[in-house]
């Protein structure tokens, strides 16, 4: 079972609204094989907990437009560890050092990656701007 048209719309759209906010290093996984409960997890970072929070803010206005809306939150209230449940997608904010703590990506290894929007990854940097 791969990943439902709906969870490819919620997981751009989340992507997106974390990388309007200066969200670092998002990344999408399909653990539709893998994982029963939901379609796909978009994972993101933020160096500090008041941007993290703005992730989250952002993520969740973007995907209420879309009638999603999480079924269940936790780690609002630190903001070190967000976890934003829609059922068909689940979020999860880090602050940059419980990332790297918690490797995610490491434990979800052997599933495939969802492709995001290129605008997701910020504008493609320009060498002879440079002056090189």
């Amino acid at each position: 079972m791969a990943v439902t048209d709906r969870a490819r719309r919620l997981t751009e759209t989340a992507a997106l609204a974390a990388a309007d906010k200066l969200a670092q290093d998002v990344v999408a996984i399909d653990v539709s094989e893998r994982l029963p409960l939901t379609d796909a997890f978009v994972i993101a970072s933020a160096p500090n907990e008041r941007q993290v929070q703005a992730v989250v803010d952002s993520v969740e206005e973007k995907l209420r437009d879309l009638d999603a809306k999480p079924v269940r939150r936790e780690g609002t209230q630190e903001a070190r560890w967000v976890l934003l449940d829609f059922a068909d997608i689940v979020v999860h904010v880090f602050h940059t050092e419980e990332r790297e703590f918690y490797g995610l990506e490491r434990l979800w290894k052997d599933c495939p990656a969802v492709p995001l929007p290129a605008e997701v990854y910020g504008p493609p940097s320009d060498q002879s701007a440079a002056g090189e």
